[in-house]
């Protein structure tokens, strides 16, 4: 199939001078933003936090924290607020891997280009 990868700001929407931008993955089979836990002092104080479980793509159930909010930012696409999850995650090749699901991608009107391995916006939001 291909990888997708683009450059995205993530700050917290509290207090905006905490942000940090970098390469995420979009894997249209996660939900939401995953980050690695390590980063989560990087953005501060979260007004809400909670932890939850989350199951992975090899069926393993790890703990994660869900936080927000936080202004998420595309490259060429329009700001979005929502929440982020953060999990333990190794680096790969001595970087760590986010990750950007489906839902993140919807709100920001991007679509997945399967052909040409890109995000496309989205002329109209999906109400149907």
């Amino acid at each position: 199939m291909g990888r997708i990868v683009t450059r995205i700001n993530v700050a917290n929407a509290i207090d905006r001078s905490k942000d940090i931008d970098f390469d995420v993955l979009i894997d249209t089979g996660a939900g939401g933003l995953i980050l690695p836990k390590i980063w989560q002092k990087r953005l501060g104080e979260f007004a809400e936090t909670r932890e939850v479980e989350l199951e992975m793509a090899d069926s393993r159930i790890v703990r994660g924290i869900v936080a927000g909010p936080v202004r998420i930012m595309i490259e060429g696409f329009d700001p979005v607020y929502n929440e982020l999850t953060f999990i333990d995650m190794e680096p790969h090749e001595g970087k760590y891997e986010p990750l950007l699901g489906y839902i993140i991608l919807e709100q920001s009107r991007a679509a997945v280009d399967m052909l040409g391995h890109r995000l496309i916006k989205v002329k109209y939001l999906d109400l149907k």
